[in-house]
């Protein structure tokens, strides 16, 4: 019997296809250090409820972090809606449009009502000045995004919210690895939340954090994700299951002393583009980092001319199976029903324009190479 595959028959005579480019991949361990922890799983048969890796993996992201405390969750939108019940939340919340739709609808199930205010156009990141705006007597927080790892105008935003008295609340889901001044990201605000789903640069396959400093907080979030229990007997309240698992916390624990590599790696792959398309000026740029920021290059976001040229792009990097992602699009300030729309102009314009390019470890020089000449092909098009 014949061992050639549909596709080889397809392909006889013609050129070999080009190897698929995703937008991201996970990284993953040498199977065997991942093995060896899920030996002990299958040893202690302890699968989840708090068991020693879950414990572990919390106690080093917390050390990594700098802070008191890092909850492991089930998810990032877990970790959001869990930190919004904590901070007991109401009424409205001043928010960015331009971030992934969990930051936003999380808010709506647990009662909260959006309010978006505009972005800075130079970071993409929610503007202090817009944000103090949009607050009304029934204000009850801020929740703000690193957009792509970049910060927010972290200073500006916490003077706010002492001045206003209302919590700072960070969506940190791109902002692993990255710090502030010399402090972790996700160690500023009031709390803030973390994903660890398999396509960002540190993952657990699926999970999220609720990272804080403060000890009422972390109470609460320690029994809202367990069903509400306060003990083995008791209930504080209503609760959620939101745990994680000790096969999820082996793969985090497996990850965690890579980072830093990733990271490098990852500055290495950007640096590359950034020659590439050094030659074209402001036909492709990227967003301005945060002074002060020392950044995780958790994805690489390129800002085109026009809507027009993404598409071109777009077309141009499909042809030859380079797939990109038009991160964040839409735009949720007008894609939701369930939030009114505001007047968000930078961040009507930003979203028309921006697109990522692949980005992941293990990218060869040679792939980088092959998404930007698709990109030029794809601006040369239009003319």
């Amino acid at each position: 019997m014949s061992t050639r595959t549909a596709v080889d028959t397809v392909t006889a005579g013609q050129p070999a296809l080009e190897e698929e480019l995703t937008v991201t991949r996970p990284s993953l361990p040498p199977f065997e250090e991942y093995e060896a922890l899920l030996r002990g799983v299958w040893q202690r048969n302890y699968l989840t409820n708090a068991g020693p890796l879950v414990v572990e993996l919390e106690r080093q992201l917390a050390a990594y972090l700098g802070v008191r405390h890092c909850l492991f969750v089930t998810n990032g939108t877990i970790a959001l809606q869990l930190a919004y019940r904590a901070l007991a939340l109401r009424g409205e919340v001043v928010t960015t449009p331009f971030s992934y739709v969990a930051t936003t609808s999380s808010l709506a199930w647990e009662g909260c009502e959006p309010v978006f205010a505009d972005i800075e156009p130079d970071t993409l990141t929610l503007s202090p000045e817009r944000a103090e705006a949009a607050i009304t007597p029934r204000t009850s927080a801020i929740v703000a995004t690193h957009v792509y790892g970049n910060a927010c105008d972290i200073e500006a935003l916490g003077d706010i919210g002492r001045r206003r008295g209302i919590p700072i609340v960070y969506d940190a889901a791109h902002a692993f690895g990255a710090s502030f001044h010399g402090r972790a990201l996700a160690a500023w605000g009031d709390v803030a939340t973390l994903s660890f789903h398999a396509t960002k640069l540190f993952h657990t396959v699926e999970g999220g954090a609720v990272v804080t400093n403060d000890d009422t907080v972390a109470r609460n979030v320690a029994a809202l994700r367990n069903f509400g229990h306060e003990g083995y007997e008791a209930f504080g309240g209503i609760g959620t299951n939101g745990k994680n698992s000790e096969v999820h916390a082996a793969m985090g624990l497996c990850l965690l002393p890579r980072v830093p590599g990733f990271v490098a790696e990852r500055a290495a792959i950007t640096w590359r583009y950034d020659a590439a398309f050094a030659s074209i000026g402001a036909a492709v740029s990227r967003p301005a980092l945060r002074a002060g920021l020392d950044y995780n290059f958790a994805y690489h976001p390129v800002l085109l001319e026009s809507e027009a040229a993404v598409r071109a792009v777009q077309q141009a990097c499909e042809a030859r199976r380079i797939r990109t992602r038009r991160y964040f699009y839409p735009l949720l300030n007008g894609a939701l029903s369930y939030v009114p729309t505001t007047h968000t102009p930078v961040a009507h314009d930003v979203a028309r324009r921006v697109l990522c390019l692949p980005l992941f470890t293990g990218m060869t020089n040679e792939q980088v190479d092959r998404v930007a000449s698709a990109v030029l092909d794809g601006l040369n098009a239009i003319g």
